[in-house]
C-alpha cells in the first residue's frame, strides 16, 4: 500500500489508482468540437434547422466546449439518445429518431477517421504513468468512451505495460454509477476503499464518492474553459502530473 499526496492532502493505503481518459490522460478537446459540429451538420442535412440546438445540447458554443457538457462528459449512447429526442421533436417516432441518430454518428465517426490518432496524451502523462507502474500500485483506466475507443487508445500509445485493466462504456451503466469503479476494482483485485480516482470532471467525482473511493483527484488542464466545478468539488486538485506524488 502506498500514501498519495496532492499539494497538502495525503490519501493513505492507497492500492490503485484508476483514471479517466479523455480531459484526463488524453487531449480530446479540438477532436470532440469537430465531432459535435460533424454531427450536428449531418443531422441538419436531414431535418434542417436542427444543428444550432444541438450544438448547444452538446455543448458546444462559440466555438468552446463546456468541460461539464454532454460532449464531454456523456457516453456516445447518451449523446445519441439526447440527439434522437431533438429528432423526435419533429414529429418522427422514436425508433426512426433513434436509427437517425444512429446513422448521422456512425457517419460522423467514419468522416474522422481514427479517434486515437487526434487525442494524445498530455504532456508528461506517459512519464508520470511509467513511474507509478514502477511501484507497487495497481492501474486502471474508467471512461466514458466505447469499449473499442479505449482499447484502440491503449493500443495506440502503448500503455498495456502501465494499466493492467480498463472499462469503457456501451450503453448501461454509465458515468456517475459507481457499478463501473467497483466492476474495474473488481478486475484489478482492490478494494474500492483503497483506490483513487483521478478525473476532470463532476461525473468522476460522484462516481467515486457513490463508490466509496479512498479520494478524487481533479484536474484541471484538460479544456480551454476554466474547469471550474472539478476544482471547486474534488478532493484536491492538480495541475500537473507531477504533483501527484507517492510519497510512502
Amino acid at each position: 500500500m502506498a500514501t498519495i499526496r496532492c499539494h497538502d492532502q495525503r490519501f493513505t493505503s492507497i492500492e490503485a489508482i484508476i483514471f479517466d481518459k479523455d480531459g484526463t490522460l488524453a487531449d480530446v478537446e479540438a477532436y470532440l468540437k469537430r465531432l459535435g459540429q460533424q454531427r450536428s451538420q449531418l443531422l441538419d442535412s436531414r431535418i434542417p434547422g436542427i444543428q444550432e440546438p444541438l450544438l448547444l445540447a452538446f455543448g458546444v458554443e462559440n466555438d468552446q466546449l463546456n468541460p461539464s457538457g454532454l460532449l464531454a462528459v456523456g457516453s456516445r449512447r447518451e449523446n445519441e439518445v439526447a440527439a434522437a429526442a431533438y429528432v423526435a421533436a419533429t414529429g418522427q417516432d422514436w425508433v426512426a429518431a433513434l436509427e437517425t441518430a444512429e446513422a448521422a454518428f456512425t457517419e460522423a465517426e467514419a468522416y474522422l477517421e481514427r479517434k486515437a490518432d487526434y487525442t494524445p496524451l498530455f504532456p508528461g502523462t506517459e512519464e508520470m504513468l511509467a513511474r507509478l507502474a514502477g511501484t507497487n500500485l495497481k492501474l486502471g483506466l474508467l471512461s466514458s468512451d466505447t469499449p473499442d475507443q479505449v482499447s484502440d487508445f491503449m493500443q495506440r500509445y502503448g500503455l498495456a505495460s502501465f494499466v493492467q485493466a480498463q472499462w469503457g462504456v456501451d450503453g448501461s451503466p454509465s458515468k456517475p454509477d459507481p457499478a463501473l469503479f467497483h466492476l474495474l476494482c473488481a478486475e484489478l483485485q482492490v478494494a474500492p476503499d483503497q483506490t483513487l480516482m483521478v478525473g476532470d470532471s463532476r461525473m468522476d467525482i460522484k462516481m467515486a464518492r457513490a463508490a466509496q473511493a479512498a479520494g478524487c483527484v481533479g484536474v484541471t488542464w484538460g479544456w480551454q474553459a476554466a474547469n471550474l466545478a472539478v476544482a471547486a468539488e474534488a478532493d484536491v486538485a492538480i495541475d500537473q502530473w507531477t504533483q501527484l506524488q507517492v510519497v510512502h
